[in-house]
């Protein structure tokens, strides 16, 4: 049976879905991994609010059957003010359960990030989205110094994840280095999920 890989992401305006199109990629490099890529429904202030159950375009909403099906998470989110976005965080906030019964807990995770500039917050985004990853029990993958990019990206890339600086108007498409830095943390969760069915 082969290792899946949950590719699990919220975005507003584009960047980090092709990131996480980047990773599941890397992860499909792999020989015996798939990517299973979803996403989560926007939040609302108003509390009555509710998104279709399906979205109009892009991959399904997550459930929680994904998290206890996959072997590996990987997850991702644009920055809000140094922290991970409301929808991704709210849906980790409905996880408890998988909490109490350790579902996820030895099972390895990655993170991934984009932001408006490049001091805008990707490490501490994505250590906000490592914190309830480790509540879980769950093992964290970063990138390592061994991908050469890492030490010549002049844009996203970080020890703690992959991540890409998208410029103040969100148009900054991702440089060759976030690229290849995306692929790579597919890969390496991917091959540390193998190692430990």
């Amino acid at each position: 049976m082969p290792c899946e890989i949950l590719v699990l992401y919220y975005s507003r305006h584009g960047a980090v879905k092709q990131m996480a199109q980047l990773v599941a990629r890397g992860v499909e490099q792999v020989h015996g991994a798939t990517a299973r890529v979803r996403t989560v429904p926007s939040v609302s202030p108003v509390s009555e609010a509710t998104a279709p159950a399906i979205p109009a375009e892009g991959p399904p909403y997550v459930e929680l059957d994904d998290l206890t099906q996959c072997s590996a998470l990987a997850l991702g989110s644009p920055t809000r003010f140094g922290n991970m976005a409301a929808p991704l965080k709210h849906f980790l906030d409905s996880t408890s359960a998988l909490w109490l019964s350790g579902a996820l807990a030895g099972k390895p995770a990655a993170v991934f990030t984009s932001t408006s500039t490049m001091h805008g917050g990707q490490e501490t985004t994505l250590i906000s989205m490592i914190l309830p990853l480790m509540h879980h029990g769950m093992l964290i993958v970063g990138v390592p110094y061994t991908e050469p990019d890492l030490a010549t990206t002049a844009s996203g890339g970080t020890p703690y994840g992959a991540s890409h600086t998208a410029g103040i108007a969100s148009d900054q498409p991702l440089s060759d280095h976030e690229k290849r830095l995306c692929a790579a943390l597919g890969r390496r969760l991917a091959g540390i999920a193998l190692k430990l069915a």
